[in-house]
């Protein structure tokens, strides 16, 4: 089971703390299923960079990134070191612990 520690650029949304989060699942289908909004466009199949985030703790539980995912990243807004697709990290069932991302302004985002 993991914790995930939820911070927002969006400057009107407080941070958010998920408890028992189960492993197996894409941190974005992990916001989803707790009512948070993180855009997929393309559906969840790592085709496009709208479930764009950034990954403060915890990236040793994801599995290591892609050229296919750093390609979209390249495409995203605001691009940086620690950026990952939601989709794409997937909580790694043999693992637990303390991951923190910070999801960029939602509001910023056109389409879906």
């Amino acid at each position: 089971m993991y914790t995930l520690k939820i911070n927002f650029e969006q400057k009107d949304l407080a941070p958010l703390t998920l408890e028992n989060v189960h492993g197996g699942q894409s941190v974005l289908e992990a916001l989803l299923d707790n009512h948070i909004e993180l855009h997929h466009n393309c559906g969840m199949v790592s085709a496009c960079s709208t479930c764009h985030l950034y990954v403060d703790q915890g990236e040793d539980i994801f599995p290591e990134i892609t050229d296919r995912e750093e390609d979209f990243i390249d495409r995203a807004r605001n691009p940086r070191i620690n950026s990952r697709l939601g989709c794409q990290c997937i909580l790694n069932k043999d693992k637990s612990g303390t991951i923190s991302v910070t999801l960029p302004d939602q509001t910023l985002i056109y389409g879906d």
